[in-house]
């Protein structure tokens, strides 16, 4: 009894003690600082589900982020004199911050993405019908939102608290300020510490608020924003003939014995995430690591490519992404989908290959909507359906950290893609083989043993190789079964390289190589990731040597088609063509071609893996030109996406995408979806096979299934 009397006394002291500060604008400041910190973090749990934060650290962030900017921005107050202004301005400020927040939590609701600069700028056109603010429905939670904000109204009203009217010394209340400033900072350096290059890529909003939290990232947004904007305000349609010119100078046309062969057939893009061309043929304990593929990789229904480089920079996934569709290069820094993705004019192949052919189209990923942007800007490409994480069940061990495992998202697809109206142009993204080359024992082959390198990130990367292999297997079984299959080209690419240049030295082996005599352009010869373009029927395929990356895959995609792209701004050419370049660019300025590389400005001969010490002036020539070619295409690149010169430009039998026409909405792509399929003319695969699901036809040995 006499502890409970202790207790009771000390609750007691403190609640008197609390209203004592009170009376004081430091202890009101305190209050108010803690009142909005404590909405934001019941924010994170109730509706931004703590941002998927998978560890003790990021959640650690997670709870302090809030803290700093808070600060900063209640502080401001405290150098007013008067006394009505300092309340009055701190209840405005907490109301402001607490209106952006509700908004943001209201747009989550609906869209799982926060709102940015370019979303409060453009609300008419990305709130496609009341469906942001007024449509979503109120939640009860929602109250506590707001009840401080009239519990602090009434007790000033009724004189209960800010009795005491001496003011907060200037210099206290910089420092106050200077302290929000330094958590700030620190927050930024703990940040980069668990996700490094966070503020140069900035590839998902959820990251961004999950690390710095929403008033930074607002700040963030609003810079880039600014800075963007000053860029493209220079701009004049008069740049564009540069582009032009330059284009139509290396455009290198059509191989006549492969254009249209696939006209009029489906095509499906599958990224083949992280994937390199050492993988192909690849047997470690004399298993092959990826079989099916390199069946492939060798039919005679095939065109493969194993001199294909990825040429991604720091924007990685989403840079190939943008070089599939575009033909145009991401950004020296950053990524282009996340800097530039929310206004950027396109010409993208969803809306063309939809102008020129009559293509639906559609891309399926098990992870989220917003990450790298891709919500916005699958839109401004002309995208029709964007089926995201937020369409499966990502559950449990269905999942590993960067979405839905890739055996599930294409058995998981089917009921989405068979209502698709053919021809379609359909683009899978995998995540299984993303690092760190983790899977769960359940989903490892029992039969295939991995290398044994003494590096676990690269025995893993094999284990994950395989498991990718198995899940492209199952699904072009379906395509079989289904009839798809003999109507359809698929599109095989890795995105970009899986294992990174500190564990050469551990894979030089496993590729016969001495890891002593391992050089910088051996480093650059495992940039080479696949193409296979596999069509049944396909005349005169088979493995092809040319030099070329991403840059070339939409032309080659196009004219394979019967598209000419001689309209169109791409900077790749078709790796088919007989007067293509044998130049490969990549996004930090080196660039190889089969005979000799440039890495860092030394020069290698390819053949002899050597660095070219003295060449003569031949080749001091040939060098000086193909940097400058090199530097003139990424030029091009950057001038024509930087500064949106694609706006100026309206090719013949092409018009500008208008992203308003697209919602990505579950419901609204359910409805549209089953709406298109049950008319009498529909050409999806249910409607052909009489309005009876073909899902039952997808076998998959996943564990989750």
């Amino acid at each position: 009894m006499e502890w409970f009397k202790k207790r009771l006394k000390n609750i007691k002291n403190g609640l008197v003690w609390a209203k004592e500060k009170s009376q004081t604008r430091f202890g009101f400041y305190g209050w108010m600082v803690f009142l909005v910190w404590a909405k934001t973090l019941y924010a994170y749990g109730s509706d931004f589900h703590w941002m998927h934060a998978s560890t003790p650290f990021q959640f650690f962030l997670l709870i302090v982020n809030p803290l700093g900017f808070t600060m900063v921005v209640m502080a401001i107050p405290l150098f007013f004199k008067n006394k009505p202004l300092f309340y009055g301005a701190m209840l405005t400020l907490n109301g402001l911050l607490t209106t952006f927040l509700y908004l943001n939590v209201v747009y989550f609701r609906e869209f799982t993405d926060f709102m940015s600069v370019n979303t409060i700028l453009t609300y008419s056109s990305v709130n496609q019908g009341s469906k942001a603010a007024g449509a979503v429905s109120f939640d009860y939670g929602d109250i506590l939102f707001w009840l401080d904000i009239v519990v602090l109204l009434y007790l000033l009203f009724r004189k209960r608290i800010g009795q005491k009217s001496q003011v907060v010394r200037k210099s206290r209340a910089a420092l106050l300020m200077m302290l929000g400033f330094f958590f700030i900072m620190v927050n930024l350096v703990l940040a980069d510490i668990d996700r490094p290059q966070l503020l140069t890529r900035q590839f998902d909003r959820e990251y961004l608020v999950k690390y710095l939290g929403i008033g930074p990232f607002m700040g963030l947004d609003a810079y880039n924003t600014f800075d963007t904007s000053q860029v493209r305000k220079s701009a004049k349609p008069s740049e564009l003939k540069t582009v032009q010119n330059y284009v139509n100078k290396h455009y290198a046309g059509m191989n006549s014995t492969y254009a249209g062969q696939a006209k009029g057939k489906n095509v499906i893009v599958i990224h083949l995430e992280s994937f390199q061309q050492f993988s192909i043929d690849r047997k470690v304990n004399g298993q092959e690591v990826t079989p099916f593929l390199n069946s492939l990789y060798h039919s005679a229904d095939s065109l493969s490519f194993d001199n294909f480089f990825h040429e991604v920079g720091q924007g990685k996934t989403s840079d190939a992404e943008n070089m599939l569709e575009t033909s145009t290069f991401g950004l020296p820094q950053g990524s282009l989908f996340a800097k530039l993705g929310n206004d950027q004019t396109f010409q993208a192949m969803p809306a063309i290959l939809n102008q020129r052919a009559g293509y639906s189209s559609a891309v399926f990923h098990g992870n989220n909507g917003s990450f790298w942007n891709r919500s916005n800007v699958y839109k401004n490409m002309g995208y029709q359906n964007w089926i995201s994480g937020d369409y499966f069940n990502t559950s449990g061990k269905r999942s590993t950290a960067w979405g839905l495992k890739d055996k599930l998202l294409f058995k998981d697809s089917i009921p989405y893609l068979e209502q698709l109206q053919q021809p379609f142009y359909v683009k899978y993204l995998t995540v299984t083989n993303h690092t760190p080359f983790e899977l769960d024992k359940v989903d490892q082959d029992p039969n295939f043993q991995t290398s044994n390198s003494g590096s676990k990130y690269i025995d893993n990367y094999f284990i994950t190789n395989h498991y990718l292999d198995q899940s492209i297997q199952e699904f072009f079984n379906y395509l079989k079964k289904s009839g798809l299959y003999n109507n359809t080209m698929v599109v095989m690419y890795g995105d970009h390289y899986g294992i990174n240049n500190t564990e050469d030295k551990e894979l030089a082996p496993l590729l016969g190589k001495d890891p002593s005599q391992w050089t910088d352009l051996d480093t650059e010869n495992l940039q080479r990731t696949p193409l296979i373009i596999h069509m049944p029927g396909l005349k005169e395929g088979g493995i092809r040597h040319t030099y070329g990356g991403e840059i070339d895959v939409a032309p080659t995609i196009e004219h394979l088609l019967g598209i000419s792209t001689k309209d169109y701004i791409q900077l790749g050419q078709d790796l088919l063509s007989t007067k293509r370049s044998q130049l490969v660019v990549m996004r930090n300025k080196d660039w190889i071609t089969p005979d000799y590389a440039s890495i860092s400005g030394t020069i290698w001969d390819c053949h002899t893996n050597t660095v070219v010490e003295n060449p003569t002036t031949a080749q001091k020539k040939l060098f000086a030109k193909l940097q400058s070619d090199a530097n003139e295409k990424l030029s091009v690149s950057d001038s024509l996406n930087q500064k949106n010169l694609l706006r100026f430009y309206q090719p013949k039998d092409f018009k500008s995408v208008n992203p308003a026409n697209y919602d990505y909405s579950k419901s609204k792509t359910l409805a549209r979806l089953k709406k298109a399929s049950q008319q009498s003319n529909s050409t999806s695969l249910i409607a052909k096979n009489g309005g009876n699901s073909t899902a039952s036809l997808y076998q998959t040995n996943a564990a989750e299934k």
